[in-house]
């Protein structure tokens, strides 16, 4: 048989079944599922609109801060001081309305650019100097919380003026009454999940995390492209400070002291890659569920609080053995 006369052979397409399967999102969407199950068979009060509420009350703090996680582990990154400049931007806004006299909306504005502030240092940090992520947020994680103490004498904020508080009221959906911030934290997740695959901008997101390198001969500008995307997750944890003092109903200090590392889990739960370029961010709302099934689940079981963390632990290493297993197969 002549070169002339030879076909190509056809590529199949992998099916919609086959893609679905293999999505990074699938493994923990098939947990949370069999994590339900088992709980609904163990307690009469896991199946009811009013549980389901309020685990969604329960993440959506740490649920949000996971957003800004994911964009940044989505780029090999990963940031330790999510949680501390959280805590910040919620002792601030709630000085700004309380004791400075600011109207409450422009001090919600103010603290969030103030958070979105933190993430654009953190990455010229890592993008300029350069330094590795864990060492930038590491140190903005002692920063953030030494401010935070300094900012707020050690005090808690209380008699916050109603629009710090709304997001916390709730609206009936059904015979549920449902908080207005966790229909804003899942619409984060839809718009964010819309822009990382969606847009260019999403597209180069996954190219940065794959291959820096790669990515900047492509034609992507690297440098700015990084920076924007700490900016953004700064951004997105001054949403998660709102949402953290209309849930409280307080200004507190001693917040956000172990978000960071439940944000982490959230996203590896979810099927993102610590070595970034691969996961998506409703992977990372199916992990933050996961989460708060498991300790919504056991303390309706009345596990004790320490055997949750125990769970919990498990099954991030058990993720990223999952991922480091196909990350090797696919080599």
């Amino acid at each position: 048989m002549t070169a002339s006369t030879m076909t190509p052979t056809a590529v199949k397409e992998p099916t919609a079944a086959r893609r679905l399967l293999t999505a990074p999102a699938a493994g923990p969407f098939a947990a949370l599922v069999l994590a339900s199950v088992f709980f609904s068979l163990s307690t009469d009060q896991f199946l009811s609109g009013g549980n389901f509420s309020l685990i969604l009350q329960q993440v959506m703090v740490v649920g949000t801060l996971a957003i800004g996680q994911t964009l940044i582990i989505l780029t090999a990154g990963i940031d330790l001081a999510c949680g501390a400049i959280m805590a910040f931007g919620g002792i601030l806004l709630a000085k700004l309305a309380v004791n400075s006299g600011v109207p409450p909306v422009a001090a919600i504005v103010l603290a969030i650019a103030v958070c979105g502030g933190f993430g654009l240092v953190n990455g010229l940090l890592v993008r300029l100097v350069p330094l590795p992520p864990f060492i930038v947020t590491l140190g903005m994680l002692n920063i953030a919380f030494a401010l935070t103490h300094i900012y707020s004498d050690e005090q808690t904020v209380t008699g916050l003026p109603g629009p710090l508080t709304a997001l916390g009221k709730t609206f009936p959906l059904g015979r549920t009454d449902v908080t207005y911030g966790s229909l804003l934290t899942v619409g984060l997740f839809l718009v964010f999940a819309y822009a990382l695959n969606g847009t260019a901008w999403g597209r180069h997101v996954y190219a940065l995390g794959n291959s820096a390198e790669s990515a900047r001969l492509s034609g992507i500008r690297v440098t700015r492209l990084t920076i924007g995307i700490y900016a953004v997750a700064g951004l997105v944890y001054g949403v998660a400070a709102l949402l953290l003092v209309s849930r409280t109903g307080v200004g507190d200090p001693q917040a956000g002291q172990t978000e960071n590392l439940d944000s982490i889990t959230a996203v590896v739960l979810g099927g993102t890659s610590l070595f970034g370029g691969r996961g998506t961010v409703l992977g990372t709302f199916v992990g933050v569920l996961i989460v708060g099934v498991f300790r919504n689940g056991l303390q309706l079981m009345g596990v004790s609080s320490v055997y949750q963390t125990l769970v919990t632990g498990v099954l991030v290493i058990l993720a990223v053995t999952v991922d480091q297993l196909s990350r090797k197969g696919t080599r």
